[in-house]
């Protein structure tokens, strides 16, 4: 069967007991980079060594239906240069091979950047979505914000030290300059760091220089107090961007709890 075996994002003390067990007695580890996971071997004081196999982001779809066959015969283990495979990371195409074709996947768990900053954010917890990366271009990234706008769930984007002081800038533009943020950097390790405030608020700090790994928490949007006239007002709104009537008036219904029959009919009443 196929493995997919969470690693350490910065404490080799998170490795688990299990995965240094399957890694003792693995065949084969398809991994992101062969030099990352030679190394974590050595530092877990591995003696095993198996064979290392790249499996990355240029190269897993064609490799998937080769590793899959491989899997068939013997565990095959999975393993990202950090964190949870298939999760920003290669393995996904992997899994969705092997699932087709009828061959077992299991999971080794463990560390998560995400699910590690959510918890330590001291934003809600109870519904939230992971958005991956924030695109690199700032039309692309103001354009996935503006999707985002009347998102309620804590959002969770990975990010690079680099464009972190751009990407603030612009959550503030976009959903508000007191839009909550949690900054954590460096998790598990020793440098370890979250910057809490409103989005404008931690401009200035990330724009003197941030190093390291970086996930960013972002508060959902405050739920609306609307009524129907309120609520048929945001269809019209939606409307005039060039949305249809119907799909307009399901998304508020969403976003705010009316009947969308009621704001489809009143939507429709006032336009004639």
């Amino acid at each position: 069967m196929i493995i997919l075996a969470a690693t350490p994002i910065g404490n080799l003390k998170d490795a688990s007991a299990r995965l240094i067990e399957t890694l003792e007695a693995a065949e084969t580890v398809a991994c992101e980079d062969t030099r990352v996971t030679a190394k974590l071997l050595r530092a877990l004081g591995i003696q095993n060594r198996p064979r290392l196999l790249a499996l990355h982001d240029h190269n897993e779809r064609e490799k998937a239906a080769e590793l899959v066959e491989a899997a068939r015969e013997a565990d095959l283990v999975v393993m990202s240069d950090a964190g949870m495979p298939t999760v920003s990371d290669p393995g996904f195409h992997l899994v969705q091979a092997a699932v087709a074709a009828g061959v077992g996947v299991t999971i080794i768990p463990g560390p998560s950047a995400v699910v590690s900053a959510l918890a330590i954010s001291g934003l809600p917890t109870d519904r939230f979505t992971f958005e991956g990366f924030l695109p690199r271009k700032q039309g692309d990234r103001l354009g996935a914000l503006g999707d985002l706008v009347r998102e309620h769930r804590t959002m969770v984007f990975f990010e690079s030290p680099n464009r972190l002081a751009a990407s603030l800038v612009d959550i503030a533009s976009v959903l508000g300059d007191e839009r909550r943020v949690a900054v954590c950097r460096e998790l598990t390790k020793l440098y370890e760091e979250v910057k809490r405030g409103g989005a404008a608020s931690l401009v200035p700090w990330a724009e003197a220089g941030v190093k390291g790994e970086i996930v960013l928490v972002v508060a959902g949007a405050e739920p609306l107090e609307v009524n129907l006239a309120t609520g048929v007002a945001q269809v019209l709104e939606l409307v005039a961007d060039g949305t249809r009537l119907k799909d307009a008036a399901a998304a508020i219904a969403e976003a705010t709890g009316l009947s969308k029959r009621d704001l489809y009919e009143a939507a429709l009443q006032s336009r004639r």
